[in-house]
């Protein structure tokens, strides 16, 4: 699995407990809709550090709380 695709599935799960919407983080965190549903929809290939952090931020979550989930085991790339 991609490195893209584990932070995807980890921002869906999280989004799912959490019941953010994608529009949250535009309204919430100033975050461009286009970068939300790029990373949301798998079509971003690669993830800037920066980008996680203002989604995880938007969402009170912490960067070491993001990461520390066993999808990140499953990294190949």
């Amino acid at each position: 699995m991609s490195l893209a695709e584990a932070i995807r599935i980890r921002f869906l799960n999280l989004m799912r407990v959490k019941q953010i919407s994608q529009n949250y983080f535009c309204k919430k965190g100033g975050i461009p809709k286009s970068t939300v549903s790029q990373v949301l929809n798998g079509t971003r290939e690669r993830v800037a550090i920066k980008t996680v952090y203002e989604m995880t931020a938007t969402m009170g979550v912490s960067l070491s709380e993001f990461f520390d989930d066993p999808i990140f085991d499953e990294v190949t790339d």
